[in-house]
């Protein structure tokens, strides 16, 4: 029963906010007459003392004690006698618990934007370096379309940065207080929750009681946050393993970011990318197991509730990793240029310029300079050339219209140029993208 019923195994990360949470309670209770102003301030003083034996590693924890909130409360009686025993006056372990862990969370929203926006950091820094340089864009993972370098790292920032809207947007609903609630129908004593509230930067207390000891909403939102971003952490690594690669040569790893092999002494392994690639599955993982163990509780409290720290522990702990090492990973990766420009020009990466020239110069409906187009890159595939090295002799024998200046949309530096869209691919518009993310980042 012990081992199954403990948990300071694990929730002894939340000593901190556990402390911080009792602070403010026994504030609140000198405050309303319900302690006396000693006692609360020698529950005070003794928390602090018991948090400093915790920080310095000397705080013996006991699984007897079932829970960081016991252990605590266990060694304040030591140190401050029987007045610590007022401290759970109007409070429940059911309140105490569901404060302490939105803390938490709360804590890992701010964390985890501070990291995204390092990793933005990291990825403007490359699309400013690079914010002209011509590369393939792809669909189907084939070549599409020229874009840009600096294009393609900023479709990054905008994912990272819709993650940080999301953790921003789950930390204001999770800023309510749940302390006050006690077990789960209140208090009758003349306990003040705003106050505690206030004293723990919570915008109010949450109105129901029966709801306050037993949502857990806001860490599946957390979870839901981390997990679409992790996957958004997860396509950006994908890449890097492909761009990696001999075949792609896109980028090189740095040395700190990759390994070598055992046995091939010519390897240079994207460990890092590969690691963060399959971290999602940890973190998805979590999400769902938290939904399944929360789908079929009735109000309020059941100990179920305990398997829900563990499993946000373990998604917040990797998200941090991933996040850390994907920003320094980005920052130290070398794009090769003259590879990415080579790439850009295959794959008849030009064709829909093509196209659209005919539409706007020789006003073709689209769909009969789409086949005109599609005619000669079959008539290039057979040459074995690409759209560029066609003669204009041979473009007039599908459509006698075409004319010379064709071949200005047909270069890839050309192509990526014109795409001046609000959006668009074009260096003008990728580098006033950039100027506007290096504004709001700071």
């Amino acid at each position: 029963m012990e081992a199954i019923n403990a948990s300071i195994g694990f929730d002894r990360r939340l000593a901190q906010q556990d402390i911080a949470g009792s602070r403010a309670h026994a504030a609140m209770l000198a405050a309303t007459g319900i302690i006396t102003n000693s006692d609360a301030d020698a529950i005070r003083e003794g928390l602090l003392t018991v948090l400093s034996e915790i920080e310095g590693g000397d705080f013996p924890f006991s699984a007897a004690l079932e829970d960081i909130h016991m252990n605590v409360e266990a060694r304040l009686k030591e140190v401050v006698g029987p007045a610590a025993g007022r401290l759970h006056t109007a409070r429940s372990r059911n309140d105490q618990v569901a404060v302490d862990f939105r803390l938490w969370v709360r804590d890992q929203c701010d964390a985890a934007d501070s990291a995204l926006a390092a990793v933005q950091k990291s990825l403007l820094g490359q699309a400013e370096a690079g914010a002209d340089w011509v590369m393939p864009g792809f669909t189907h993972l084939q070549v599409a379309q020229p874009v840009t370098w600096g294009h393609h790292m900023l479709a990054y920032v905008e994912m990272l940065g819709r993650d940080r809207s999301r953790f921003a947007d789950a930390r204001r609903r999770m800023n309510v207080s749940p302390l006050g609630a006690a077990a789960l129908a209140g208090t009758s004593f003349p306990i003040d929750r705003h106050m505690t509230a206030q004293a723990l930067g919570f915008d109010g207390p949450m109105t129901n009681s029966l709801d306050a000891v037993s949502d857990r909403d806001f860490a599946l939102e957390y979870l839901a946050a981390a997990s679409i971003c992790a996957l958004h952490l997860s396509r950006l690594a994908e890449e890097l393993v492909i761009w990696s690669s001999a075949q792609f040569r896109f980028v090189r790893m740095s040395d700190k970011w990759s390994t070598g092999s055992s046995i091939m002494p010519q390897k240079r392994n994207p460990d890092a990318a590969e690691l963060i690639r399959a971290k999602i599955g940890r973190i998805f993982g979590a999400n769902v197991a938290l939904m399944t163990v929360m789908k079929g509780l009735p109000l309020t409290y059941s100990k179920d509730m305990q398997e829900d720290k563990e499993q946000v522990f373990d998604a917040a702990d990797n998200l941090m990793l991933a996040l850390a090492a994907m920003a320094g990973m980005v920052a130290d990766m070398s794009a090769n240029r003259d590879a990415l420009r080579a790439a850009a020009a295959t794959g008849f990466s030009t064709a829909t310029d093509l196209a659209d020239w005919l539409v706007r110069e020789l006003g073709l409906p689209f769909r009969d300079a789409h086949h005109i187009t599609g005619s000669l890159v079959a008539m290039a595939e057979k040459q074995g050339c690409d759209l560029p090295d066609l003669s204009l002799a041979q473009m007039q024998s599908v459509h006698d219209g075409i004319r010379a200046d064709v071949f200005d949309v047909l270069g890839v530096d050309n192509s990526v140029a014109s795409r001046t869209s609000f959006g668009g691919t074009a260096p003008v518009r990728v580098r006033e993208a950039i100027a506007l993310w290096q504004e709001h980042l700071g």
